[in-house]
């Protein structure tokens, strides 16, 4: 009891020596006890027993902090044969060990003397103040920070918490107290086992190699004699760290305040006022750990020396945003727009430099809000944005008024700036501006300004939409012409910008078609450019038109050309002249430019050829080439293309190599994205190209926008990953951006040692000026970049957050967010491959995974005598899975034979611009059963639970599908009811599942799955999951499609999850 499990036992543990023994004050003979926070906290403290009163008559007990932190206070020895109470082990008996532990280490004692109240500061950051038991009660320990924060609705945590003087509220202790005791004998203080699965592993290994393995329902023993230290919660006894005071805190005692980097997670209030009091924290934080550890030697008598597989770790559950200071911050922006890797800045050089793991963030700029969350828009009119003269940053939740409300304070460079008349309110006693409840920018930490008319360089321009279309005879056999076209004239009423939108058209094989759609004509006027060499473009002011104008012509125009073209049998490609074409004619207003490729580029500039399938290559210097463009052409078009506010999508569609690395530079530079379709077959994958490409031209989408992420002083971004052009050391330039689009950037200090307790992040989507060069050294004119929506309304969209400062290596670990974490290692290790070998990308993964486990081992390993198990932080515990489920990603995985060329370009490409939650579920996709989902007559949704992604999931007699959030599997069992396969698929119920195909049967059992496939689509929008249809034992289509994708189990030579763990651990065990 006193842990993270109430109904689990701990024991005492040994205690240091100390040189002195302090004395309780004179005025507190009994006990006292510590700040007891939490939702579950009560009054009911039972009276210690005599016996325990007669061996340690003081007691000082620390917080009990978190919402587990129970109420419930057992009584003394006499009651724990009781069977109602959790049973107590034996003293010098640790619990018996299983393959999956938590352990929970002491804090430091506390003193419970009440601070004076004072009113809090403006923007200070809310939290529970502490309860105190009555006296001669125990409270049980706990460390997991406090849940529920009241929200503060402006301002930032003081810089000066920690300037009250050392020896502020601390008397001097007692030399000469009589409560000096001698030392108890050495008490292991360790839960027992927990396993994610109920069915765990019946012989296990003791905790601790040379003590015996006892019964967890014995009775611990008293201790034989009194203790020099006072005891802790629950009767738990701990050594206090070297870097603690000689003196014993007590009630009254001396008491150190926090360091100036001190984590916030676990100040109250007052705490925060007035550091004096409350517990020490900061430097000792280190010992207040909750980690696990997981049994990875082999069992004595047993003759399986590997893991049990069902207390892995597994993100079951899908990304899991941590909240812990979202509650603490509460003016933060929401996590789907920025997320930190770890919500505990480190202070020093040193401290990153023992991370090992990717310091950085992930930002979705745009991402979808729920109903009711949406982004609000604040418009300034004639008081214009309030920004900081010297960073111009925007003014924020985080900024603080003085002065009576006439200058305001930045947050990130702490510039004082004055206050327009237009913009004044007067501050209340407390500090807060008056009109607070209607200034969303400074309670919001998301806010949308609109841009006032002297920010516009040129009027907003007109969304465009221009199509390049390969026709040659691939593209016209394989249905693409037909299903693009028809997808095109059915989206025309819902692209965004109406009545100002522009639309063009290009054809070409191997000549270029232009086409003339003005408005007075009945039906569109192809001409023919052969010359490719000297690229001209005719009537170059028809062939953008206004699509409300000519919208009749532009039907036509549509209807007729998959016919125009359905006799050609032209196999030549002349993309790179007609891609220059484009350029020429979207120059003048920029826009979206959709490529629909289906051949490999032959003619003309930009021409290809066939490479990849020289399997020498691979594993040399030469292979990392092969993922790279291979004519510098698309590379400079990409940086052209930028320039001029043009973004590029590549639909990509062939059964042949057709050259991913080079087209995708065109998306990768431009902010755009790669849609690939590998042996288009419009019978198959028309839905799902249908559907990405009505997604693509009818979502909202910000236009000619940069981005620039400021941060506070002392740290700076220095690398940023995904899909744009870097304009300059921290501008991005983004022609055009959507929800659909996340970005990564990796931090770092500028100094050697941060003299603050919180850095400040703002991320500002804005509008790109077009002559950006012009105005370089225009400070002015830079820093006021927006973004123009479809409408043509200009804005800026703001992100704010901060997060605390800390000075210890395992708070670090302790916030790390596993999602952001995943995000950047896999972009990281995404761009090694254009530089490296796959192999050398993948060991890349491993060796920070690594090196960061093992130090984080050092933290804690020589403390807790944990040789045999893996110890890692709960907040990561699901890392190296997904380190695993990343080196066999596509873009990873083997070599020549395990994916083809285009397949790998474009697995990168895409992952690169994923946001975080899809990219988890592409990492960690989905399998669940659903056979007795289908059967039974009123199914609940909640009754769909995900498996683990193993062979051993499966059951013969099952239905089961496998979502990675771009497909669907659907497998079935050898021995599954026939009535099932009959009501799915009718008449092709025992033909082979490749030829068959899932459409929806007047049944019930069909109407579930067809229900249950599109909620599982609508859920995530994105992309389309076609469905596949897999048959237990159908080889090679089983393997390709489901056994393969299976990341828990050997594939090909590769580790399945325990092989991998046990792997890990040998390596972090080396020199550890």
């Amino acid at each position: 009891m006193g842990t993270e499990y109430p109904n689990r036992p701990s024991f005492s543990a040994r205690p240091a020596a100390t040189p002195f023994a302090a004395g309780p004050p004179p005025t507190t003979p009994f006990l006292s006890s510590g700040p007891v926070v939490g939702s579950q906290a009560s009054g009911y403290r039972p009276t210690p027993s005599s016996t325990s009163q007669a061996a340690v008559p003081f007691w000082s007990s620390g917080p009990v902090v978190g919402p587990e932190a129970s109420g419930f206070r057992p009584s003394p020895p006499a009651r724990f044969s009781d069977p109602s109470l959790p049973s107590m082990p034996s003293a010098n008996a640790p619990p018996t060990a299983g393959p999956f532990q938590r352990f929970t280490t002491p804090q430091n004692p506390s003193t419970a003397l009440a601070p004076p109240v004072r009113p809090l500061p403006v923007g200070q950051p809310v939290f529970s103040s502490p309860v105190q038991p009555p006296a001669g009660q125990v409270p049980l320990a706990s460390f997991r920070s406090q849940s529920q924060l009241p929200s503060v609705p402006m301002g930032s945590p003081p810089q000066s918490m920690n300037s009250a003087p050392i020896h502020a509220n601390a008397p001097q202790p007692l030399l000469d107290s009589s409560f000096s005791a001698s030392r108890p004998p050495f008490q292991p203080s360790f839960p027992p086992p927990e396993s994610t699965y109920p069915a765990a592993r019946a012989n296990v290994q003791p905790s601790f190699p040379g003590y015996p393995s006892k019964q967890p329902n014995a009775v611990p023993q008293a201790p034989a004699a009194q203790s020099t230290f006072l005891a802790q919660q629950g009767g738990y006894a701990a050594a206090p760290p070297t870097s603690s005071p000689p003196f014993l805190a007590q009630q009254g005692g001396y008491i150190p305040p926090p360091p100036v980097a001190a984590p916030l997670g676990l100040h109250s209030r007052e705490q925060m006022q007035h550091p004096g009091t409350g517990p020490p924290i900061g430097a000792i934080q280190g010992l207040v750990e909750d980690f696990r550890s997981l049994s990875v030697g082999s069992v004595p008598g047993s003759i399986d020396p590997g893991i049990e597989s069902k207390a892995l770790p597994r993100p079951l559950e899908g990304d899991v945003e941590p909240n812990s200071f979202a509650e603490m911050y509460p003016m933060n922006c929401p996590s789907r727009y920025l997320r930190l890797t770890t919500f505990g800045i480190p202070n020093s050089q040193s401290l990153v430099s023992r991370w090992h793991l990717p310091l950085g963030a992930v930002v979705c700029p745009l991402a979808v809000a729920p109903d009711g969350e949406e982004v609000p828009i604040v418009n300034f009119a004639a008081t214009g944005i309030i920004r900081c003269r010297r960073c111009r940053t925007y003014v924020n939740p985080y900024v603080t008024f003085t002065d009576g409300g006439r200058k305001w304070r930045c947050n990130i460079c702490s510039l004082l700036n004055d206050v327009s008349g237009d913009y004044f309110s007067h501050l209340d006693a407390t500090g807060r501006r008056i009109d607070l409840d209607q200034r969303p920018e400074l309670t919001k930490g998301s806010v949308e300004f609109v841009a006032p008319t002297e920010y516009m360089v040129r009027p907003p321009m007109p969304p465009l939409y221009f199509f390049l279309i390969d026709v040659s005879l691939s593209a016209v056999r394989s249905g693409m012409l037909e299903v693009a076209a028809q997808t095109i004239r059915s989206c025309l009423d819902e692209l965004p910008g109406a009545p100002r939108t522009q639309i063009g058209f290009i054809t070409f094989d191997s000549t270029i078609h232009f086409y003339n759609m003005k408005s007075s004509l009945t039906q569109p006027q192809m001409m023919v450019v052969s010359d490719l060499d000297d690229i001209f473009v005719p009537l170059p002011d028809d062939l953008l038109v206004n699509l409300s104008e000519s919208r009749s012509v532009v039907e036509t125009f549509l209807d007729s050309l998959p016919s125009m073209f359905q006799d050609n049998v032209n196999i030549e490609s002349a993309f790179g002249p007609a891609l220059k074409a484009a350029f020429m004619v979207m120059s003048q207003l920029g826009g979206k430019l959709l490529i629909f490729q289906n051949t490999l580029p032959s003619l003309g500039i930009g021409r290809l050829k066939l490479r990849g399938d020289d399997l020498r290559v691979y594993g040399t210097d030469k292979e990392p080439a092969l993922r790279l463009p291979e004519d510098p052409f698309y590379k400079q078009m990409a940086a052209d293309l930028t320039k001029y506010q043009i973004a590029v999508n590549v639909y990509a569609f062939s059964d042949k190599y057709t050259d991913i690395a080079s087209l995708g530079t065109l998306a990768k530079y431009t902010g755009g994205q790669v849609y690939y379709y590998p042996s288009f077959l419009s019978i198959i994958h028309k839905d799902r190209l249908r559907h990405e490409l009505s997604r693509d031209l009818t979502r909202e989408t910000a236009w000619e926008a940069v981005m620039r992420i400021r941060c506070g002083k002392g740290v700076r971004f220095t690398s940023y990953h995904g899909n744009f052009m870097l304009r300059s050391t921290d501008l991005l330039a983004l022609p055009a951006v959507d929800c659909d689009k996340a970005f990564a950037m990796q931090l770092c200090l500028e100094e050697t040692l941060l003299t603050t307790q919180t850095v400040y992040f703002q991320v500002a989507l804005l509008l790109m000026l077009l002559e950006l060069k012009k105005f370089a050294s225009d400070e002015s004119v830079l820093n006021n970049q927006r973004y123009t929506s479809s409408s043509g309304e200009r804005r800026i969209r703001v992100h704010t957050a901060a997060a605390p400062v800390v000075a210890d290596l395992g708070e670090m670990y302790r916030n790390a967010d596993t999602g952001a974490v995943v995000s950047l290692f896999c972009r990281l290790a995404i761009e090694k491959t254009l530089s490296h070998k796959l192999e050398d990308a993948r060991s890349s993964v491993q060796l920070r995974l690594v090196k960061a486990l093992k130090e984080y081992r050092n933290l804690y390993a020589v403390q807790h005598r944990l040789g045999g198990r893996m110890i890692y932080p709960e907040s990561l515990k699901f890392l190296p899975l997904y380190a695993l489920a990343l080196i066999k990603s596509t873009p990873l995985r083997g070599g020549y034979a395990d994916a083809q060329l285009d397949e790998r370009c474009a697995a990168g490409y895409t992952m690169m611009t994923l946001p975080v939650k899809r990219l988890l579920k592409l990492l960690y996709p989905s399998l669940i059963r659903i056979d007795e989902y289908l059967l039974k007559p009123t199914p609940q949704a909640d009754e769909l639970k995900r498996l683990p992604l193993a062979a051993e999931s499966l059951d013969s007699r099952g239905l089961y599908i496998y979502d990675d959030g771009f497909r669907f599997v659907i497998w079935f069992g050898r021995m599954l009811l026939p009535e099932i396969a009959m009501n799915l698929l009718g008449q092709d119920f025992a033909a082979d599942l490749s030829k068959a195909s899932l459409s929806e049967h007047d049944n019930e059992i069909s109407r579930k799955l067809m229900g249950l496939l599109k909620r599982f689509r609508e859920s995530d929008p994105s992309y389309y999951q076609l469905c596949h249809l897999v048959r237990q034992g159908e080889q090679p289509r089983e393997g390709f499609f489901l056994l393969a994708n299976l990341v828990e189990d050997q594939i090909g030579g590769t580790n399945g999850y325990a092989d991998w763990i046990l792997q890990i651990h040998r390596q972090v065990q080396q020199n550890a």
